[in-house]
């Protein structure tokens, strides 16, 4: 029998017709590179543009912000833990057309790059670095050099600068940040710079200064000052303290007793017992009515002066290893060393590693001392089992071929030989 088609119902009909999408935004298929998500100040003006500029530690090629009217800005990333992927979503809406449909875009990279002010001198101090000239064998010396020619030293591939440079206010900030550090003079209608390292210490020891006033990240004060300055803890144990009338009963024996020879030695070492007594209740207890019991305090602190010389050196030492090239980074840090009295914080901390190895060896003493406990109990315990096992084997060596014959027959359900002994009722 041929098999037919039935005609689908009214409600199927409906459902296989195609549904037209609700959605207000439609999301486009990405093509070319992926976007960035950048976060700009709203003070910069619309002749803001993004260029490329040599990094000042490691003279590669890096993004930066200039506005003619605001200054330089750098790019500080901020990535989202790889632990946990996340995506941008964002809606673009278009430029003069009241009524076009906005659009979304998804950006897979949850990365966002925040524009903060930077200093344009860190831009020039390579150049600053590399403007000596030997005299003789060993002796260099500066020379006076002008604007241009600093700018000149500055590597060019890849490199905007020459376009930035071109804008009138761009160049007279540059010119007036070189000014900052360096020692002119005026030839003729130009002016002639030379580096002063006197004056670039001055100028980064007072952005540290700064850096340490406004106070330093809440990661770094954690990780470089708290727990940098951190003493180890101890456990101290307070004595109660002894009440009026223990302590004229004490004394009424003291008086009661003839002083003879023996009694005076038995009073003297008594006395010297309760003075000690006493003098550790007063540095161990706070109030003279707290109970008795362990304390937990720390071995020493670091004063509000330790605390920020640890601070104006975390932040020297930033700014140096970011936007300084290394070898003129380790002569800041020697000057830094010989202008700043950092002994105080050096002691505490002399003072502090010394704490911290009395810790890890009191530590470690009482880990073997536990363990030497422990095996101990151990060794007693294998000593008593060979000592049963030699006893049971004596015992065994003892017994006649016969006996041990007759524990291996099976008893069960065989009556007991005192059973044929006991009184017939």
């Amino acid at each position: 029998m041929a098999r037919t088609r039935s005609k689908p119902s009214a409600a199927n009909a409906k459902d296989d017709t195609p549904k037209t999408s609700t959605a207000k935004i439609t999301l486009r298929s990405r093509i070319g590179n992926i976007p960035n998500v950048f976060i700009l100040p709203t003070k910069a003006s619309a002749h803001a543009r993004i260029v490329t500029l040599p990094h000042p530690r490691y003279s590669t090629p890096s993004r930066y912000l200039v506005c003619p009217e605001t200054g330089v800005y750098e790019f500080t990333k901020i990535a989202a833990p790889k632990t946990s992927p996340c995506s941008w979503l964002i809606e673009t809406k278009a430029c003069g057309s009241e009524g076009a449909k906005p659009s979304a875009n998804v950006i897979s990279s949850a990365d966002l790059f925040l524009a903060t002010a930077t200093d344009p001198l860190f831009l020039l101090l390579p150049s600053l670095s590399d403007s000596s000239t030997a005299k003789g064998s060993d002796e260099k010396k500066r020379l006076f050099l002008s604007s241009d020619d600093y700018f000149d030293k500055l590597p060019e591939e890849f490199s905007h600068l020459s376009e930035v440079l071109r804008t009138p206010s761009m160049r007279k900030l540059f010119e007036s940040r070189l000014g900052e550090v360096c020692d002119t003079v005026d030839a003729g209608d130009e002016s002639m710079y030379r580096m002063s390292e006197k004056k670039l210490f001055a100028t980064i020891l007072s952005k540290a200064r700064r850096m340490c006033d406004g106070g330093l990240p809440l990661s770094m004060e954690e990780k470089f000052v708290k727990k940098a300055l951190e003493a180890p803890i101890l456990l101290q144990r307070r004595v109660a303290p002894p009440t009026s009338d223990d302590q004229s009963q004490a004394d009424e024996s003291v008086v009661s007793t003839p002083l003879t020879e023996s009694n005076e030695s038995q009073t003297t070492t008594a006395t010297d017992a309760s003075s000690v007594s006493q003098v550790s209740t007063a540095a161990t207890s706070f109030t003279e009515t707290q109970p008795e019991g362990d304390t937990v305090v720390t071995a020493t602190s670091a004063s509000h002066e330790i605390q920020n010389l640890q601070r104006l050196k975390i932040a020297f030492n930033f700014i140096c290893s970011s936007y300084i090239s290394p070898s003129l980074d380790s002569q800041l840090q020697t000057k830094l060393t010989a202008d700043v009295d950092f002994k105080p914080l050096d002691e505490y901390l002399s003072q502090l590693a010394t704490l911290r190895a009395e810790a890890a060896a009191a530590r470690s003493q009482g880990d073997f001392s536990r363990k030497r406990a422990r095996d101990e109990e151990e060794d007693e315990a294998r000593a008593e089992k060979k000592r049963k096992h030699e006893e049971e084997k004596k015992k065994k060596a003892s017994e006649s071929h016969g006996v041990r014959q007759l524990k291996k027959v099976n008893t069960s359900g065989m009556m007991k030989l005192s059973a044929f002994f006991q009184k017939k009722q």
